[in-house]
C-alpha cells in the first residue's frame, strides 16, 4: 500500500513539473563522476542532468543484474554520455544516413569460391588507427569512413596514417553529406575520389564543429581512392568475404537503444535493435569464443564514441547469418 502511495505521489509530483528530488545515496557517485569527465552545468541546468543520469545508472544496474541471472550476454557500465537521455543521444551523435547504392558505386556479392578464414582481426596486422572521439557532433559517417580509408592506405603503403574527419565534414557538403547533422560513408569516398584526394588529421585537425569553409590542401595529399564497392545490402556472407579480403570496411548499425550507448563488455545481441540503421562504424574483423560451452561467433566493430565507451572502443556484435542489428544493411569501402 505505502509503495503503491508513493508511485502515485511520483506520478503526479512528474505530471505538476517537478522533478525528483536527487537521491542523497548517490551524492559522491555524482559528485565522482562530474569530476572525472570534466563535467560543469549553469545552476539551473544541473538537476535536470542529475536526473537524467540517476535514471540511467539505475537502468544500467538493472540490466547489469539480469546479466549475473542470465538473461544477456553483455554487460553495461555508466560513461561520458551518463547525462543524455536516449533522444538527445540519438540526436547529437547518431546520424548516418542510409543511401541506396548508386551508379558510381560497384556491387560486391558473396562467391562460394571465395574462402575466408574462421577469425580475422586487423588491429593485430596494423591497419587500424587508435579509436576516436566525434564529440557532440553526428559525424559518426565520417570515422566510418576515414576508418576504411586509413587500412586502404596502410595496405598499399605499409604506413598508417591518421586520416582528417574534419576535412570530410567541411568539404563534402556538395555530394549530399550534412557535417554533424548527417552524411554517407559512400559519398565521403565519392568526395575523396572527386577532390584527388584526403588531408590528414595532423593538417587538418578535429573539431567537432560543422561552421568552417573547406580547408583542403593538396600539397597534403594522405589518402585516395578510384573506386567505390558496397556489400551486397543484408548479406552477412558478403560481408565476411569483404573484410576477410580487403581490411576494414565501412558498416552501420542500430545503435539508438540504452543498452547500445551504454554497452561495456561481451557480444551483444539484436534483441535491443530495430530494422533501420543510424550509425556510422567500422568492421575490422570477426571472430569466435566460448560462451557457456557453445561456440558463439562476432563481428570487431569499431566505434567513435572514446576508449571510455566498450571495449576499449570496440564492440563485439552478434554475428550469426541474421544481420544483427542490420551490420550488413549499408557495408561499403573504398578501393584504389
Amino acid at each position: 500500500m505505502l509503495d503503491a502511495m508513493v508511485m502515485l505521489l511520483g506520478l503526479l509530483l512528474a505530471l505538476l513539473g517537478f522533478a525528483p528530488a536527487p537521491d542523497p545515496a548517490l551524492e559522491e557517485a555524482w559528485e565522482e563522476w562530474k569530476s572525472f569527465y570534466a563535467k560543469e552545468y549553469p545552476r539551473e541546468a544541473e538537476a535536470t542532468r542529475r536526473e537524467v543520469w540517476e535514471k540511467n545508472l539505475r537502468r544500467i544496474q538493472q540490466h547489469n543484474w539480469e546479466q549475473s541471472q542470465g538473461q544477456h550476454a553483455f554487460r553495461l557500465a555508466m560513461n561520458h554520455y551518463g547525462d543524455l537521455t536516449d533522444e538527445e543521444f540519438n540526436q547529437l551523435l547518431n546520424r548516418f544516413i542510409p543511401a541506396e547504392r548508386e551508379g558510381l558505386v560497384q556491387l560486391f556479392q558473396a562467391s562460394a569460391a571465395r574462402k575466408t578464414p574462421a577469425e580475422v582481426d586487423w588491429r593485430a596486422k596494423g591497419y587500424v588507427t587508435p579509436v576516436k572521439n566525434q564529440g557532440h557532433c553526428g559525424s559518426c559517417w565520417a570515422f566510418s569512413a576515414t576508418g576504411a580509408l586509413e587500412g586502404l592506405v596502410f595496405n598499399r603503403t605499409g604506413k598508417l596514417v591518421v586520416l582528417s574527419e574534419q576535412n570530410l565534414i567541411d568539404c563534402s557538403r556538395k555530394l549530399g553529406n550534412n557535417g554533424c547533422h548527417g552524411g554517407y560513408m559512400t559519398r565521403a569516398f565519392q568526395y575523396v575520389h572527386k577532390n584527388g584526394g584526403l588531408n590528414s588529421e595532423h593538417v587538418y585537425p578535429y573539431t567537432a564543429m560543422d561552421t568552417s569553409s573547406c580547408r583542403y590542401n593538396p600539397q597534403d595529399r594522405a589518402a585516395n581512392c578510384s573506386t567505390i564497392w558496397m556489400v551486397d545490402q543484408g548479406s552477412e556472407a558478403a560481408l565476411e568475404q569483404a573484410v576477410a579480403a580487403v581490411g576494414p570496411v565501412s558498416v552501420a548499425v542500430d545503435a539508438s537503444s540504452f543498452q547500445f550507448h551504454f554497452y561495456k563488455s561481451g557480444i551483444f545481441s539484436s534483441v535491443f535493435c530495430s530494422q533501420w540503421v543510424n550509425h556510422g562504424m567500422l568492421a575490422v574483423g570477426y571472430g569466435m569464443s566460448q560462451e557457456h560451452g557453445h561456440n558463439v561467433s562476432y563481428w570487431i566493430l569499431k566505434n567513435s564514441w572514446s576508449e571510455v565507451w566498450g571495449e576499449q572502443g570496440y564492440i563485439r556484435l552478434l554475428k550469426d547469418g541474421g544481420n544483427q542489428c542490420r551490420v550488413a544493411s549499408q557495408a561499403s569501402f573504398p578501393m584504389l
